[in-house]
């Protein structure tokens, strides 16, 4: 329960933080007011970062927080928003409090082209280590928000369909199931204390969402936990079917024949991951108002919203 409510406050925490940039599920980054946008304008236009951007990443390649950061600098940079290169580092030591410390003490023009991809897990973490809080860093956007789907394996899994796991459980079979820490482990919690199921589920924490469809592929765990960028190309493959969808509503094609939790009869389950990104608590307005004008073109580009964003909710 202390981990749920962590990663509930950190989903508060950093909408909060992040508001002036704005979000919904697939909402584009926005400048931080009415009043302000044109200044902001003007103040992006007349600055540049100098040298490389180092955009730092918490977590392991192939994961959540990978896609989404080489998803946003590939963008940036074949449309010319940004001309620097990026250099794209993946620091996890210390449970991401290398890279958020890196980036916190970045000073001058360091300061101004060092950005780090924060996510709602990430602020979890960064509580629980302790030692910085949102007050040593610059929101600077919120460019989405992740939700949840369960799969199976669709060419050896026993399961056809979540029900059948569930049923399977009930009559006493042991269900194995993987994921990452935090908030994947989180809704997990959730969905087996709505099931009643507690102890008919263990679950397997792995580094990363690709090691995660790994343990899938190989059959080393029954089902698996992730989101719609980091297994998109498996279901398109035909490697992995989804099963179940934790939200409120369906995902779009190709998760749209998995049933919601509601659906089933156990209620909404869901626990939305906020994405966005942060720089140091040094990093000047110029700056500041440079970056939120080039994440807010990224979100408006077809790039952004059929490969990154879609699939996301139907509406």
């Amino acid at each position: 329960m202390k981990k749920k409510f962590l990663s509930i406050l950190a989903a508060l925490l950093i909408a909060a933080s992040l508001a002036a940039c704005g979000s919904s599920e697939s909402t584009p980054a926005q400048t931080e007011s009415k009043d302000g946008a044109a200044q902001a304008e003007q103040q992006a236009e007349t600055f540049a970062p100098k040298g490389n951007i180092d955009f730092l990443v918490s977590s392991k390649a192939g994961g959540g927080s990978d896609i989404f950061t080489r998803s946003i600098t590939d963008i940036a940079s074949k449309n010319g928003f940004v001309t620097n290169p990026f250099v794209v580092n993946n620091l996890q030591d210390g449970n991401g409090q290398i890279a958020r410390r890196n980036v916190k003490d970045a000073k001058g023009d360091a300061a101004d082209s060092s950005l780090l991809c924060f996510s709602t897990g990430d602020l979890s973490s960064m509580l629980s280590n302790g030692g910085l809080t949102m007050a040593d860093f610059r929101p600077i956007a919120i460019l989405a928000a992740d939700k949840h789907l369960i799969f199976t394996n669709a060419k050896s899994s026993k399961y056809a369909s979540f029900e059948e796991v569930a049923e399977a459980a009930k009559g006493g079979a042991q269900i194995v199931v993987g994921g990452t820490s935090s908030d994947e482990r989180n809704v997990y919690d959730m969905l087996v204390q709505a099931l009643g199921l507690e102890d008919n589920f263990s679950y397997i924490v792995y580094g990363s969402a690709s090691e995660t469809m790994t343990a899938l592929l190989g059959g080393h765990v029954d089902i698996g936990i992730s989101k719609p960028a980091a297994s998109k190309e498996y279901v398109l493959s035909g490697d992995i079917t989804p099963v179940l969808a934790l939200s409120s509503e369906r995902f779009s094609a190709p998760f749209d024949t998995a049933p919601t939790t509601d659906e089933l009869g156990y209620g909404v389950i869901e626990l939305p991951v906020w994405r966005g990104v942060i720089g140091s608590v040094n990093m000047s307005d110029e700056a500041v108002n440079y970056w939120n004008d080039v994440f807010k073109k990224v979100t408006e580009t077809d790039e952004w919203k059929s490969n990154y964003l879609h699939p996301r909710l139907q509406r």
